[in-house]
């Protein structure tokens, strides 16, 4: 796929973010793009740093969810993946040249300024948030932003919405025809569900 039409996702990869990752990912597929994150491939041999800078390389756009940046809980280290991503993501914009110049990041956040705090470099920046990580507004702020930035005439957020709920109603029963248990569909892996929207949406979009 094209500089063009890849999306870097810088996101947390935990449990708990999932019923926002989702979302973000059919959005994006849904849109006519291709996202683009860490977990696409699987490769003990390989640097996870080299994989982020040559995903963050091939990609003009990105999004970096920072909701879960702060602790939880007493003794426990802030999360810095996701801003260190951002931070190489900006400096390829600004540092790699030729067509790296015209990178575009939307930066999510699950309430508006707190961010700032850990942050205080992106004091001035836009930024959408996704009011305590609601999947509707995931789709909302991510659909909104592609559309703009990338000028698509983009079907509205509850068209996608609703077509997402389809995709996970039909997608949850072809698995269970091909022998999943409802564990192993919670446990499936990005990629395979990243092919399984991608084969959705050409079919049904």
């Amino acid at each position: 796929m094209a500089f063009n039409q890849n999306v870097f996702v810088n996101c947390p990869f935990d449990k708990t973010f999932y019923p926002l990752l989702r979302p973000l990912l059919f959005t994006i597929i849904y849109l006519g793009l291709k996202p683009r994150i860490a977990t696409e491939r699987l490769d003990s041999g390989e640097a996870r740093i080299t994989k982020i800078v040559e995903l963050i390389e091939d990609s003009k756009y990105a999004i970096h969810d920072l909701s879960r940046i702060k602790a939880t809980k007493k003794g426990e280290f802030y999360r810095l993946n996701m801003p260190f991503e951002l931070g190489i993501d900006v400096g390829c914009r600004l540092f790699k040249g030729g067509e790296h110049e015209h990178k575009k990041c939307l930066i999510l956040v699950a309430e508006p300024y707190n961010y700032q705090a850990a942050i205080s470099d992106l004091s001035n920046s836009d930024v959408a948030n996704h009011h305590k990580e609601t999947p509707e507004d995931v789709v909302i702020e991510v659909r909104n932003w592609l559309s703009a930035t990338c000028g698509l005439e983009a079907d509205g957020p509850s068209r996608i919405w609703d077509a997402f709920n389809v995709f996970m109603g039909d997608n949850y029963s072809a698995l269970i025809a091909r022998g999943f248990s409802k564990q192993d569909i919670e446990k499936l892996p990005v990629q395979e569900l990243i092919q399984s929207m991608e084969r959705w949406v050409t079919e049904n979009v």
